[in-house]
């Protein structure tokens, strides 16, 4: 929505919780194809592995069910993305915890990622390997913050913040998005400031930028080290690297450093980092864009929260039963406000960068 607004993507979400794909085959005519996808992002396999070990028998059920899934969106015009299950963190409480153990529940899962793998290629779609992703950031959570770090959740299986961080990352890498968010270009011998698209240079006085934005970064605040901050998960993964990259170039300075002010922080820097260009929305947790971020982030909630009780509560109510043309345009009405409540809460920002010679 405010990264890449130019695409101007329309997202609705369709999880529930305790599904396996078998569960989503049965309901998806109703609850999500009447919405004409023209992109769907998948993820099965956790609750289809059963939290036990794997047997062939459940590998054929679960390929045949996500099979089925992905060709009945593909008939209806979606392309999609075919995710994996993410792995697991620990047993979890509601399995018999003395009959399978925490190596063989991710060796069934894996399993059931090598089939996604192969149902990908068979059907030429692009794969998010949610599993490979998620394992490898569990791994280097615990040498950085200790093995009380959870990626996959404290109850093994629904992840925190952080682990969410890892599973968006993964699926918005295999969208192929560039990460460009912008770039602003200073040149202080020549005194000149020019901005990519979504970005316009208001003027440059004294070593400051003012420009106004049509694209954010995405912002995310929070402690580095807990599970539950997406601004932690975005260590064990390069997110901001690869896909949020609002940078800043300097060049034509005499001095060898510069301390840069950005929304109320500052940050030094050599000449030559600032010559290859850094990365804000990396280096600058509290930004000028925070603010709007949250206020769209909370209309995106809002707009999720009241998809939830559409499909789950009155999709599948006894009034849908006997009027599903009435209540799906009733619904459709009432969520067309927090449509534009999100509309409403994108506006541009306004914003100033200080270059200040240090030497």
């Amino acid at each position: 929505t405010v990264c890449v607004p130019e695409l101007e993507i329309g997202v609705r979400q369709f999880g529930w919780s305790g599904e396996t794909a078998a569960g989503f085959l049965k309901r998806m005519e109703s609850d999500c194809l009447r919405f004409k996808p023209t992109l769907a992002t998948l993820c099965y396999g956790m609750n289809d592995h059963r939290y036990r070990t794997y047997t062939q028998e459940n590998g054929n059920w679960y390929l045949n069910n996500y099979s089925q899934v992905v060709e009945r969106l593909k008939a209806a015009g979606s392309k999609v993305i075919l995710g994996s299950p993410g792995c697991v963190g620990k047993v979890p409480g509601w399995t018999n915890s003395d009959a399978y153990t925490l190596t063989q529940l991710n060796q069934n899962l894996a399993t059931l990622r090598n089939i996604d793998v192969m149902l990908a290629k068979k059907m030429d779609l692009p794969f998010a390997d949610v599993f490979w992703n998620m394992l490898k950031a569990s791994h280097l959570a615990g040498k950085k913050y200790g093995t009380d770090y959870a990626v996959p959740g404290k109850d093994g299986v629904h992840p925190e913040w952080s682990g969410q961080l890892v599973m968006a990352y993964t699926f918005l890498k295999s969208m192929g998005l560039d990460g460009n968010i912008g770039t602003i270009h200073l040149n202080l011998k020549k005194e000149q400031a020019k901005a990519s698209r979504g970005h316009k240079v208001l003027g440059y006085s004294d070593g400051t930028i003012s420009i106004r934005s049509t694209r954010y970064p995405f912002c995310a605040t929070g402690p580095m080290d807990k599970d539950n901050s997406i601004r932690s998960g975005m260590t064990l993964v390069p997110f901001n690297k690869e896909l949020n990259r609002f940078r800043l170039s300097v060049r034509g300075g005499s001095s060898k450093e510069y301390a840069i002010t950005w929304g109320g922080q500052t940050k030094s820097y050599k000449s030559d980092e600032l010559k290859n260009g850094i990365n804000l929305a990396n280096d600058f947790v509290e930004n000028p864009f925070l603010d709007a971020f949250r206020k769209v982030d909370s209309a995106v909630l809002r707009k999720q929260q009241y998809e939830t009780r559409q499909i789950k509560q009155l999709f599948h109510g006894q009034e849908f039963q006997y009027e599903p043309g009435v209540v799906v345009e009733l619904t459709e009405k009432v969520r067309e406000k927090f449509v534009k409540s999100i509309e409403e809460s994108f506006i541009p920002v306004t914003h100033e960068i200080t270059v200040t010679p240090l030497n």
